[in-house]
């Protein structure tokens, strides 16, 4: 697979829904990982994300206008150890609690399955980050229904030990708008990752993502060597 352009691939649809980038800088020092959410409905829209003691929570821009707090209320970023965990649900919690247990990645998200918001069925895709000892190693996963049909859950995993330095992964929960909106498909898509400082790494992405339905950005970069990070958030809704 040839890596294409991040901001290319970012701009390519309307609505990626979802989505979650994990990489290496090009000099191959910091581990990068970039959520976002996009939305087409009020309720959808109407959030932010905030900051926690080790990665972010969705919250209600305007709690008179939340309707529906399901599926949009959560927290896609947590630290647990040497790993960090994101998703696009609350089973950012699943697997920081099965994980605590001792169980792996994977077999924690064998207790989930797509979300149940008919007839999307919208995949639940998660990833996760371990830097230790100067190395770093990451995973991701999507659950989705078999082609709009609910009675069957397809399970993929990915992972990427020693990742190159400049290349990343991309995975989104739709191919683009559409009613119903269809599922991703493939595995997660090769990306170029440059030497941009954080904050020139968080503007070409959020650039790239269509402006009506853009909502919020989560970025952070992880040292390698020493596991210290640095974060930033863009929220549409200020």
């Amino acid at each position: 697979m040839k890596a294409v352009s991040l901001e290319k691939e970012l701009s390519s649809t309307a609505y990626p829904g979802r989505g979650i980038i994990l990489g290496r800088t090009a000099d191959g020092a910091k581990a990068v990982i970039a959520y976002f959410i996009m939305g087409r409905s009020e309720n959808s829209r109407n959030r932010v994300f905030v900051e926690t003691e080790d990665g972010i929570k969705t919250e209600a821009f305007d709690p008179a206008k939340l309707t529906d707090p399901s599926l949009i209320i959560y927290s896609p970023v947590r630290v647990l150890g040497n790993k960090t965990i994101v998703t696009n649900g609350d089973q950012t919690d699943t697997i920081y609690e099965l994980m605590n247990q001792q169980l792996t990645f994977e077999q924690s998200l064998r207790t989930r399955e797509f979300e149940p918001d008919k007839p999307n069925y919208t995949p639940r895709i998660s990833g996760i980050v371990k830097c230790s000892n100067g190395k770093m190693n990451y995973a991701m996963s999507i659950l989705k229904s078999a082609d709009g049909d609910p009675d069957c859950c397809e399970r993929y995993t990915f992972s990427y030990d020693a990742p190159l330095a400049g290349k990343g992964r991309f995975i989104h929960t739709y191919m683009g708008d559409g009613d119903p909106l269809p599922s991703f498909e493939g595995e997660p898509t090769l990306v170029e990752i440059e030497n941009d400082s954080i904050d020139a790494f968080a503007d070409k992405v959020w650039n790239a993502l269509d402006d009506d339905n853009k909502v919020s950005l989560f970025v952070r970069y992880i040292d390698i060597a020493t596991g210290e990070y640095e974060s930033k958030i863009i929220n549409k809704n200020k």
